[in-house]
């Protein structure tokens, strides 16, 4: 288990989290313990080998946990410290849950399935959780990432990407609009007013 470096707080201060340290190391241990508790849950229900993932504490933002899995370097659970400590028993009761079934479910049928289509579905009910989508914890005082958005084209209009998409063009990346069907490329519409 690995705790973000940017909320050390050695002594028995007060991390940014709102919690004293040793406080937020009892938390995050069971959150630790209950990840491993339901993937060992899982292996004997499904009888698979399930990857034991590295358990982080280093996500931010609004999402509370991350699954990370994939064929090439160690699976990955990363979960949000400050919602954690804001809603720990039912991050525990839900957002433990969500994560781990993400595993179980790449583990068991692949990369080709929905993120929370009917087989993860399946598994959070094993868990005997509701499979819902997204946590219901109050973002507001959280800070999101903002995305900045970047002009593009095609021959028929104007388009707005997001820097993620914008750095995939870059990249070597195409995008086509779907209404004239041609590649989008940097910069305004030739007819855009005001540009």
């Amino acid at each position: 288990m690995r705790s973000d470096s940017n909320q050390a707080a050695p002594g028995g201060r007060v991390r940014p989290t709102g919690l004293p340290t040793e406080d937020l190391v009892l938390l995050q241990g069971r959150v630790a313990a209950q990840t491993r508790a339901l993937l060992a849950q899982a292996r004997q229900w499904l009888r698979i080998g399930i990857q034991e993932p590295q358990i982080r504490f280093d996500l931010r933002g609004r999402s509370a946990g991350q699954a990370r899995v994939g064929s090439r370097g160690p699976w990955v659970v990363r979960y949000n410290p400050v919602l954690l400590t804001a809603n720990a028993e039912d991050f525990l009761a839900t957002t433990v849950p969500h994560e781990v079934a993400h595993l179980v479910a790449f583990a068991r049928y692949g990369s080709r399935i929905r993120p929370h289509g009917p087989e993860w579905q399946a598994i959070m009910r094993h868990f005997g959780v509701a499979p819902e989508r997204c946590h219901r914890y109050d973002v507001s005082t959280v800070r999101g990432r903002v995305l900045r958005e970047f002009d593009y084209h095609c021959t028929c209009r104007g388009h707005r990407l997001s820097s993620i998409r914008h750095h995939r063009v870059l990249g070597g990346r195409d995008y086509i609009c779907r209404h004239c069907a041609t590649r989008l490329r940097p910069g305004c519409h030739p007819d855009a007013v005001g540009h």
